[in-house]
């Protein structure tokens, strides 16, 4: 550092001073900040659909709120978060993530690595006890559950597929996700997760 200069924010203050312009979301992932487009309508209808086949009354759902994972340097934001209804803080923006029971991704084009690797890696870090990834591309749900190990080496123990139409068993919230009505993103190559 030069004499004249004060101290350098670190990233996390970066970020949240960061002023995201419309129409984009911002994601602090293990020290990297994203910018990503927001989400289209087959994402916002099955992010609806899964909100609204979970009890109102047990579960608070929350849209897009940012997860604190500091030990990882990640603040990312789910697509939907679930966590026991009277759990969470009154206020802030930081949603403290061994309060989180799941997690869930829409994937999209843009973020099927993200979902499939980094995240299942940083939400299994934090001890998150369910992730649920919806991908419409290849129209199926994977529930991961049973966290174990930190950093990019923490994986979940089991992982289970289920195809659209199938119903999703989610033990933790006690429910069973209807698939059949969630919508697709026209056929696109292959990718290769899960």
């Amino acid at each position: 550092m030069l004499p004249d200069e004060g101290p350098r924010p670190g990233v996390a203050d970066f970020y949240e001073a960061l002023a995201v312009p419309e129409g984009y979301r911002a994601e602090l992932l293990r020290g990297t900040v994203l910018l990503t487009a927001a989400p289209g309508l087959v994402h916002n209808r099955i992010v609806t659909a899964i909100q609204d086949q979970i009890p109102h009354g047990r579960w608070e759902r929350l849209q897009t709120q940012d997860i604190g994972l500091l030990k990882e340097n990640s603040e990312p934001q789910p697509d939907l978060v679930v966590l026991e209804r009277g759990k969470g803080p009154d206020h802030g923006r930081l949603l403290p993530a061994e309060l989180v029971t799941l997690l869930v991704e829409v994937v999209s084009r843009s973020s099927v690595d993200r979902d499939y690797g980094d995240k299942r890696s940083i939400y299994a870090a934090g001890g998150v006890p369910g992730y649920l990834i919806v991908d419409p591309m290849a129209a199926q749900c994977v529930l991961l559950t049973e966290p174990y190990g930190e950093g990019e080496q923490a994986d979940y123990g089991v992982e289970q597929t289920f195809s659209f139409g199938l119903g999703v068993p989610v033990p933790m919230l006690g429910v069973e996700l209807e698939t059949a009505e969630f919508p697709t993103l026209p056929p696109v190559k292959r990718h290769r997760r899960p």
